[in-house]
């Protein structure tokens, strides 16, 4: 694998990704413990867990790493592609791409030069990429659906100077293609182009047909000799897995962005992820409307939609939520409040949302510190907001005790890491009581975390409900409710009681068209849940108190259906 620092090239419809990632010419051995996929075996002993922090390197090259696994396995397969019947040995590819190195260096490349790689799946491709870092060359990898606008600009971009392609694939005929951009090559003589749309490109490489203006792959595999293997060696002298070795280009993630500017979701998760990767930020409308955003993904063709729940559920719910085309849509960020399961399900199945993902923290760290990641199960989607995000640290508080808490165990989340913010602005007294002398970060919210790391958020310190001596969190309640088939939407509060000191309120949207009482709901709870979670009020509403941003305001509910229900 390789080191890891990434240059992230911004540019119009394209991301140029260049740096030194896994299969590039730095080498890295990943920590057992580090968090970059979901973990598959207990890594937790108690409610504390860090992010990674350290990745030991190897300070070797791409190179290197081939030359020595083919010394220690000369005949083992290192390649095989099934459909061309390509089959290559350790030794026989190690020989190839030397013999591959030396002859791009003899046709006129130099370290340092971009050799763009346009194709499928091929051995060639994969030569190529190992050639190319034997010599010092930057791969740059070029989409092979790429149609000639897109390719002028990625060869413009980066100023490839030379060009890899097969004669035709399915469809695409490569070469008449680039004549498009590059009239001029028909007339050019192999390694000799000057175009006037492409300045920086004189070499075009064909993997099979020998076609006017470029090399044959067999000829580069022949053009070099003695005197160009002794310049190979000279330079693999020189190379460091410090440098770049490939610049990636991807179809670019157009993200839809109904959540509001000023709130972190939209501010953070977009315009500044636009500004570090390149990424569009799609913004459907001046503040949320569900329909807005449903239009902008299928006008827009975005592939991720950034909300909060109570956006997707109104999303959901519209009356013609079945006409728009969400086939570009594969993923995204669901945050700001506790996600029901079931509506994650009807996320994933019905927005054909399969890769989206939990985030959860504060607008005080940043504001994401846990995340899901998108091969995790389904319960595991729809029941936690993931692992924690490296170089953060993360404790569940034992209320009582004040010490960490027990696997499994509620307690006071708490954050420590370079999230956490500076502090309230001008407001000393209000930071001490949320950010301890040891930087710790209270959340308010009440979680338990699981021996793999994964975190669960049950409710808000605040809004715990204490009915006669007895802890009861919404978010379980919530949850449960969601699976009821006539309700869309229910958000459960705590109302004073004289005698119980709280009781339990469920405050009910139903879905479009349905009918519902409060009999039906306690019916449908008896026997599923304990006596004393069940609702005592159930009132129907056709909506909630908001934030601009989308979230219920819980505490002017509670108001609300205090003094409805004449408290």
């Amino acid at each position: 694998m390789a080191s890891a620092a990434w240059l992230k090239l911004v540019a119009r419809e394209v991301l140029a990704a260049l740096g030194k990632r896994p299969g590039l010419r730095g080498a890295q051995r990943v920590s057992a413990l580090h968090i970059d996929m979901a973990p598959v075996t207990p890594i937790a002993t108690n409610s504390y867990i860090q992010g990674a922090t350290d990745i030991p390197l190897l300070t070797k090259t791409v190179g290197q790493c081939l030359e020595e696994t083919a010394h220690r396995f000369p005949d083992r397969e290192a390649l095989v592609f099934c459909r061309d019947g390509v089959r290559k040995t350790f030794s026989q590819f190690i020989q190839e791409v030397d013999q591959a190195a030396a002859g791009l260096l003899a046709i006129g490349l130099k370290k340092g030069d971009r050799l763009g790689m346009w194709g499928p799946n091929k051995y060639e491709w994969v030569l190529m990429q190992f050639a190319t870092a034997q010599a010092g060359i930057i791969l740059v990898s070029v989409n092979p659906a790429y149609q000639a606008q897109e390719l002028e600009f990625v060869i413009k971009k980066v100023g490839c100077k030379a060009l890899v392609f097969p004669t035709q694939f399915k469809t695409q005929r490569y070469y008449e293609i680039l004549k498009q951009t590059c009239p001029e090559l028909e007339k050019s003589s192999p390694g000799g182009i000057k175009s006037k749309r492409l300045p920086d490109l004189s070499i075009v490489i064909t993997l099979d047909s020998k076609l006017p203006g470029a090399f044959q792959m067999s000829e580069v595999m022949q053009a070099g000799d003695s005197s160009h293997m002794k310049q190979l060696r000279e330079v693999q002298q020189t190379l460091s897995c410090n440098e770049p070795i490939n610049i990636q280009f991807t179809s670019e993630s157009r993200t839809a962005l109904p959540v509001p500017l000023y709130h972190c979701l939209g501010s953070v998760g977009g315009s500044m992820v636009m500004a570090v990767h390149g990424a569009p930020a799609i913004f459907s409308s001046l503040s949320f409307e569900g329909k807005a955003a449903l239009e902008a993904v299928a006008q827009e063709k975005c592939s991720l939609l950034h909300g909060t729940p109570t956006m997707f559920i109104d999303m959901l719910s519209q009356p013609d939520f079945d006409s728009y085309d969400l086939s570009s849509l594969h993923g995204g960020v669901i945050a700001g409040s506790p996600v029901p399961p079931e509506i994650m399900k009807k996320i994933i199945t019905k927005m054909n949302m399969r890769d989206i993902v939990v985030a959860y923290g504060t607008t005080e760290n940043s504001p994401v510190t846990f995340m899901g990641f998108p091969q995790d199960s389904i319960s595991q989607r729809t029941e936690t907001v993931g692992c924690i995000f490296p170089h953060t640290e993360a404790k569940i508080e034992d209320p009582e005790t004040g010490e960490i808490a027990t696997l499994d165990s509620p307690g006071e989340l708490q954050i420590r890491g370079y999230c956490v913010m500076l502090g309230y602005w001008e407001d000393p007294l209000k930071t001490n009581e949320v950010i301890t002398d040891d930087r710790w970060y209270k959340t308010g919210d009440i979680a338990v975390l699981d021996k793999y790391g994964y975190c669960k958020i049950v409710g808000r310190c605040k809004d715990m409900i204490i009915r006669g001596g007895e802890n009861i969190y919404p978010a379980e309640l919530e949850q449960f409710l969601h699976t009821h088939p006539k309700i869309e939407e229910v958000q459960v509060i705590g109302v004073k009681d004289q005698r119980m000191g709280e009781e339990i309120c469920a405050c009910i949207r139903v879905k479009a068209g349905q009918e519902c009482t409060a009999e039906e709901i306690k019916a449908f709870c008896k026997g599923k849940i304990s006596h004393f979670k069940i609702p005592r009020y159930i009132v129907f509403m056709k909506k909630y108190p908001l934030t601009v941003s989308g979230k219920i305001q819980k505490y002017k509910l509670r108001e609300q259906m205090e003094k409805q229900l004449l408290f």
